[in-house]
């Protein structure tokens, strides 16, 4: 069929019933003529479309926040579209103007349908086979194909979203007819302000930005609340042709200038500019006014040392229940997002933490595969202060060596490590057991390694031969349980085992929060007295600050506050808080604990400060794990450094390049570290 015969066609289209007049009153059935459909079949094609559409909710940006001396500061977007809503107030009249001025100037005036253009478009439509021809949609109905775009990516596989984007954009009367019906639904439900604010903020504007403040913010480096008559045109122009028309690149400038002069002389015709400030802005040069600005997305764009708190943080903040009653629910709000997620990490002491362990422990390391971490948790809130690492965060499948996406500090759920042998540092859940059964710690054990084959397990006899060495050729005889603590004696701990029930020191450690980082039942074996299980960093440290707390053991939280997109103040994450042991039985643990920083395995922990400290150190068999956790009645830091690639490298043999050994460095780096956290939070 020809353009002439195409037209005539459809200019000559008639209906004979009152729908069939309000659709020729719309210009709706002439277009239907263009597709080849009679007027009885018009009429039933039209009535069986669907009429409502909702605007919905857009997905935007989730703001992630932490602190900086005391106050909160922004730390990270994370998104599933890069877009940022306003409302119909905050976006500059010039950008308005831009929008109706240059996609529909009858905007005010029609129902979501223009007639005349939309049979100009269905007759270029027709004739071009669904190949070309021009537009012809209000901008009513290019809301209704974005929205239509939009759910299409949200649909679960590539290959749906794939589909959907098609079945939106394919160029036919038929999809012309449908966005027709739509658009009338909208325009009876939905205000003009609303209409062109929900376009506003869906349209996409290239180079992976949705909506025109995201838009303004990439291209220009501003609000678009302050736009100049030429920075408004030349957004408006990329809508009809983001691959052509985004200002990405200077390549794409001449065919943003030409459409955006065609916008600034409608805007001029409509009154809307002055001819002097239409001059000035058809004159204006699209590099002076660009300014790229690369979106600040995830995790991997916050300050350094921050990365891998800040993906945990975003991990934890995605199932919160404020988010929803159900797995579904609690994704769907995520990805919709608009929230703000107030963290609990402090930037100024993470930071020196991040610091310290780029010293002593620098991922530059070749003769190992060296992985360290530092975490501090606030004693009597579980609220997670710090969580540096040594390594540079990247999730990409080429990272470099001095990378990783594994967050050595958290379970596997969490970051993918599989957590690390804690050494001597189990051996708190011993003492606490010991002390729970009433026993003193100034009763006299054997320190000589031996032989014990005779156990209780559940209040049961069970048989396990074992026979630990000391760390130390020196380490034998009678032994103070308070001794045998401070300097870490393994066959003094063994002797305090073997007259106390497995399950009940087992049972201490999870009544404290202590699980397997990889997930399983945690073990009573005799050897895992000695911290043969693999546990996470921030688990051990969470323990720790829960005898710093009186025996009150908070899970660790990594989120002060969830704001939802409308303001409305959520609440935190959840605070699990329980008494794990008697105030009595943890004081008693607090100060036999502190003999480690007197004289014992943690000498030269000492701050400087004076704070009372008490804590434990620990070391695998084959030193390649080595660890000190402890701290104040405030706050305790768990500094662990070792093999993460199942390396028995002895980090007491590899110098650090700071005139020391990696393991001989541990008291002096934990020492630095709490050192800073004493003086934010100070003890009395």
């Amino acid at each position: 069929m020809t353009m002439r015969r195409a037209g005539g066609a459809a200019l000559g289209f008639v209906g004979g019933s009152v729908l069939a007049g309000l659709m020729v009153g719309v210009g709706v059935t002439p277009m239907i003529a263009v597709a080849g459909v009679s007027t009885t079949s018009a009429i039933g094609v039209f009535e069986s479309l669907p009429e409502h559409i909702e605007i919905g909710d857009l997905p935007q940006r989730n703001q992630v926040w932490a602190y900086r001396g005391g106050e909160p500061v922004h730390l990270a977007n994370v998104w599933a579209q890069d877009r940022q809503e306003l409302s119909f107030d905050q976006i500059s009249d010039q950008l308005k103007h831009a929008a109706v001025d240059g996609e529909d100037k009858r905007f005010y005036e029609t129902g979501g349908v223009d007639a005349t253009s939309m049979v100009r478009s269905l007759v270029s439509v027709a004739a071009s086979q669904g190949e070309g021809g021009s537009g012809g949609s209000t901008l009513t109905m290019q809301l209704v194909r974005n929205i239509k775009i939009q759910r299409a990516s949200e649909l679960p596989t590539l290959e749906e979203q794939k589909a959907g984007y098609e079945e939106a954009t394919k160029r036919s009367p038929q999809r012309k007819l449908a966005e027709m019906k739509l658009a009338i639904g909208l325009a009876k439900k939905y205000t003009k302000e609303q209409i062109l604010t929900a376009y506003l903020n869906i349209a996409y504007f290239g180079d992976q930005t949705y909506g025109v403040q995201s838009a303004a913010q990439h291209y220009y480096g501003k609000s678009a609340t302050d736009l100049t008559p030429a920075e408004a045109a030349s957004l408006i122009a990329i809508v009809q042709w983001p691959e052509r028309r985004d200002l990405s690149t200077p390549d794409h400038y001449r065919d943003n200038a030409a459409r955006r002069n065609v916008i600034l002389r409608s805007m001029h015709e409509q009154g809307h500019l002055t001819t002097d400030e239409y001059r000035t802005a058809r004159l204006s040069r699209l590099a002076d006014y660009v300014r790229i600005t690369a979106p600040q997305q995830g995790c991997e764009a916050v300050e350094t040392g921050a990365e891998f708190f800040c993906d945990y943080a975003k991990r934890v903040a995605a199932r919160l229940p404020q988010l929803g009653a159900t797995k579904q629910q609690r994704a769907d709000a995520w990805r919709t997002g608009g929230y703000r997620i107030q963290t609990t990490l402090d930037l100024d002491l993470n930071a020196k933490q991040k610091e310290l362990l780029d010293r002593y422990d620098p991922k530059t390391e070749t003769r190992l595969a060296l992985g360290a971490t530092l975490n501090t948790v606030e004693a009597g809130t579980g609220r997670v202060l710090t969580m540096a690492q040594n390594t540079d965060y990247d999730r990409s499948e080429q990272a470099p060596p001095t990378a990783t996406s594994l967050n050595y500090a958290v379970d596997q759920a969490d970051g993918d490590s599989t957590g690390f042998q804690t050494g001597s540092t189990y051996k708190m859940f011993t003492l606490l057991a010991w002390l729970e059964a009433g026993r003193s710690p100034d009763t006299v054990v054997n320190g000589t390694p031996h032989p014990q084959s005779t156990w209780t397990a559940c209040g049961e006899q069970t048989t396990a031969f074992w026979q630990p060495k000391n760390d130390s050729p020196g380490q034998k005889g009678p032994y103070s349980v308070r001794s045998a603590t401070a300097q870490s004696v393994n066959a003094a701990y063994q002797s305090m085992a073997a007259q106390l029930d497995l399950c009940d020191i087992r049972d201490v450690a999870k009544r404290l929060g202590v699980h397997l980082a990889a997930g399983g039942e945690l073990p009573w074996n005799p050897a895992s007295l000695l911290g043969t299980e693999s546990v996470a960093p921030l688990t051990m440290a969470a323990a720790y600050a829960g005898i710093a707390n009186g025996g009150r053991y908070c899970a660790p939280v990594v989120i002060d506050q969830v704001t939802a997109p409308d303001g409305t103040e959520l609440g935190g994450q959840p605070r699990t808080c329980s008494q794990a042991v008697s105030p009595q039985t943890a004081a008693t643990a607090f100060e036999v604990m502190q003999g480690a920083f007197r004289g014992g395995t943690a000498s030269g922990g000492q701050t400087p400060d004076g704070t009372t400290l008490f804590g434990k150190t620990g070391t695998a068999d084959a030193a390649d794990q080595v660890w000190l956790v402890g701290g104040s009645s405030r706050a305790v830091t768990a500094y662990w450094q070792g093999n993460t690639d199942g390396g028995k490298h002895n980090l007491r043999y590899y110098s650090n390049g700071q005139g020391g050994t990696y393991a001989g460095s541990r008291a002096a780096v934990w020492r630095d570290a709490q050192t800073a956290v004493n003086a934010a939070l100070p003890v009395g």
